[in-house]
């Protein structure tokens, strides 16, 4: 096999390393915020079931979510949810980066003084006013560099897809590398994490850019 065709099929796979990526990002960034405002109730009940859920999360690994939610409903329940094994590859993801995130916001959001509710109280926002238009988009720009840094972890994390056979990049690098007995495979697959995390670098930094009228 040439190294152009290796790097042919390595491309083919990084279209579903995307795939990954950007659906685990939709799903995971706005269920976080949901997340942590469950973490910061009042309501002692809720507080502590999701600080538990955080916990077990964060607590074992990804590898391990991923092959619970991919073959679990059918050991449990006789479902086979693996069939389109993007489905069950993005919920692990998602779900696992969700509560990372949603420690993330709760940090920015318990960081905010208890001045500015109070002034937004006097000026006549609501409690939901004053979380969207006053809290939030300094919220944003004080986690920003942390999100940055899961982000950049999730670009990697994608390989771990391999352990339920989905045809991503690191897999297909793999089974190249194996058929061939070539490392040659594993080095495309590092220069393409690398660009792709470069970009992801850059992107992230514009943002920071752009909210720098904050500071």
């Amino acid at each position: 096999m040439t190294f152009a065709t290796i790097v042919l099929k390595m491309a083919e796979g990084l279209s579903k390393t995307c795939a990954i990526f950007f659906l685990t990002l939709i799903i995971s960034l706005p269920l976080g915020v949901i997340i942590a405002l469950l973490r910061m109730s009042k309501n002692k009940i809720i507080s502590k079931i999701t600080q538990f859920v955080v916990s077990v999360l964060r607590g074992t690994p990804l590898m391990l979510q991923l092959l619970a939610v991919t073959y679990g409903p059918y050991y449990l329940f006789g479902l086979n949810v693996s069939r389109n094994k993007l489905f069950p590859v993005v919920i692990a993801f998602a779900i696992n980066y969700a509560a990372y995130f949603s420690e993330i916001y709760r940090g920015g959001i318990e960081s905010m003084s208890q001045g500015q509710y109070e002034a937004a109280t006097i000026l006549g926002y609501t409690k939901a006013q004053t979380f969207l238009k006053i809290i939030l988009p300094q919220v944003i720009k004080r986690i920003l560099p942390s999100i940055t840094n899961e982000i950049v972890t999730l670009v990697k994390d994608t390989s771990i897809a391999f352990t339920v056979s989905y045809q991503e990049m690191f897999t297909i690098g793999k089974q190249i590398a194996n058929s061939q007995t070539s490392f040659t495979p594993f080095l495309v697959a590092g220069v393409f994490y690398y660009i792709f995390n470069a970009i992801v670098g850059f992107v992230m930094g514009r943002a920071e850019k752009s909210l720098s009228y904050y500071r």
